[in-house]
């Protein structure tokens, strides 16, 4: 890769490790700071204290959360891969939101190209991040053969690391790569996969010559990093303060299996993993809050969340990374550049006096609807929510309601949407309400939207429900035109039908998923003969 040339191997000893003396200073100071002696360590020396050691493993949340933007002028951080870009990004690259200016407009467009900048920098950090991952796995590995750590610590700090290397790889899966069932088995191009630390020159010849996996083998690879995460971390109850939801937990890997076994179509696995929650190994580790507003409420103190990234008033990845900063208006402090769309606030499954409606979820500014899940854009201290036990639940009803069980599939779908309805005793779904198990699930994808929204997740389920043989969207959706919208379009009573300024991307079209940056096809010339086709 390209990014990997970004280590400063000053000798084949050493590797760029981040010992984050800067999380301490606040973000308005950084510039006017070199950091170089702080961000380098020897190889020899980053894993042969247990305090390197952690502080290593830290550095690793920090390249998830912080990101590097390629500024022209200056470096800045826009929060790539997790955050907050992948929030952004996926909400941006669906038709739910509407991008009210140009900052997200060539994401929202499809405009984008093998230079342009979101895209480009959301390859460069997703694989700066599996690089600082694959260190940690291999640092950790020797500091337990030295007896620096035991061998027991060693595998948590393995298990956050591989965590985060396979919730990265799918992300870029989502964006770069045809989705799963593309092909029978899954044998279509997806993107180059590393699980070797690029710290010497020959490695990072080697990473110039790798060329793209197959989708079906970076998913098998997903799986393995998945089921070592279960296997070694801790149960929430272990962890202390913020860490219960900013670090992996064995939670947060089976809560992840449920997210990649329902983009490889296998039902049967959905339900067992999701299971765990309910009557196994994770029973009553997690709830949802009695109200939808409960996760937003209390970010990191509530039953609900089960992963995301931690910000704080000093470590944060600035404004333009910050979810409330972004998607709060003007009126409140935010920028208002993205608003909720008329397309899901007017669905009819979406009722009118749902608690999801209410003050503490939404915020009206001259009656275009912001969302309120982000409360803070003035210190930028909410975090970026990489998944809730919510969508857990929503993963299992509708892999229940693919496999013919109503039963089952009404019983998790209620437990979703009747905590947001007015009168559950009256508006609940019954067994009557839906004539088959496919009218039901196009409840329960609607049931997702609504209760996912602006959360990043309608592009992964745009991209994943391409193939889905009951209700498929036929590549990118038509969407609210790019710029503010106006507040007439949100009045509720009727599905929104209005007009539609940026057009649909068929399926078949290149636009559908983003190229390969143009500097990794320059450098790596397998990867110049598998670019994306039309790029």
């Amino acid at each position: 890769m390209k990014n990997i040339s970004k280590i400063n191997l000053k000798t084949s000893k050493l590797l760029y490790v981040p010992v984050l003396v800067f999380v301490m200073l606040a973000s308005s100071c950084e510039k006017n700071i070199d950091l170089q002696p702080f961000n380098q360590v020897s190889e020899t020396a980053a894993f042969q204290t247990p305090a390197l050691v952690a502080l290593s493993v830290t550095g690793m949340y920090e390249a998830a959360q912080i990101g590097y933007y390629a500024n022209p002028v200056t470096p800045a951080y826009r929060g790539y891969p997790f955050g907050a870009a992948f929030v952004e990004q996926g909400d941006n690259r669906g038709e739910d939101v509407v991008n009210t200016a140009t900052f997200y407009q060539l994401t929202y467009t499809a405009t984008y190209s093998t230079s342009s900048a979101n895209n480009v920098n959301y390859w460069k950090d997703s694989y700066r991040l599996i690089n600082r991952c694959n260190i940690v796995i291999d640092g950790v590995k020797t500091a337990a053969a030295a007896k620096v750590i035991t061998d027991a610590q060693a595998a948590i700090y393995a298990g956050e690391a591989k965590l985060l290397r396979a919730m990265t790889y799918h992300e870029l899966l989502v964006h770069f790569a045809r989705p799963y069932k593309d092909t029978p088995g899954a044998t279509h191009l997806g993107v180059p996969y590393f699980d070797l630390p690029f710290t010497t020159a020959a490695a990072i010849a080697a990473g110039f010559a790798t060329g793209r996996s197959t989708v079906a083998d970076v998913y098998t690879k997903i799986l393995a990093d998945l089921d070592y995460a279960e296997a070694n971390l801790p149960l929430k109850a272990a962890m202390t303060g913020n860490a219960k939801i900013t670090r992996a937990t064995k939670g947060a890997a089976v809560a992840e299996k449920t997210r990649i076994y329902l983009h490889m179509w296998n039902m049967d696995k959905v339900i067992e993993e999701g299971t765990k929650f309910i009557t196994g190994s994770l029973a009553g580790t997690y709830s949802l809050t009695a109200d939808p507003s409960g996760p937003w409420a209390n970010p990191y103190g509530n039953t609900e969340s089960i992963f995301g990234m931690e910000n704080s008033a000093t470590q944060n990845p600035g404004t333009n990374a910050a979810l409330a900063a972004m998607y709060s208006p003007t009126s409140i402090g935010g920028r208002g550049l993205v608003t909720m769309s008329p397309i899901v606030w007017r669905l009819p499954t979406w009722l009118v006096d749902d608690k999801r409606r209410s003050a503490n979820m939404i915020t009206f500014s001259s009656n275009v609807v912001y969302t309120s899940k982000y409360k803070d854009p003035v210190n930028k201290t909410d975090p970026s929510p990489m998944i809730r036990y919510a969508e857990v639940i929503l993963n299992m009803a509708e892999a229940y309601a693919r496999k013919g069980d109503v039963t089952n599939g009404l019983t998790y779908l209620n437990m979703i949407r009747n905590r947001a309805l007015a009168t559950p005793a009256t508006q609940a779904y019954t067994a009557s309400t839906f004539a088959t198990n496919v009218a039901m699930l196009g409840a329960i994808l609607d049931e997702r939207r609504i209760e996912l929204v602006m959360e990043g997740r309608r592009w992964p389920d745009i991209s994943r429900l391409q193939q889905c043989p009951y209700y498929p969207i036929n590549g990118i959706p038509a969407k609210i035109a790019n710029g503010a919208p106006a507040g007439s379009l949100f009045t509720l009573g009727t599905p929104y039908t209005g007009a539609l300024g940026t057009p649909a991307i068929p399926y078949s079209d290149f636009r559908f998923l983003w190229p390969i940056p143009q500097d990794e096809i320059n450098a790596n010339p397998t990867l110049a003969k598998q670019q994306n086709p039309g790029w």
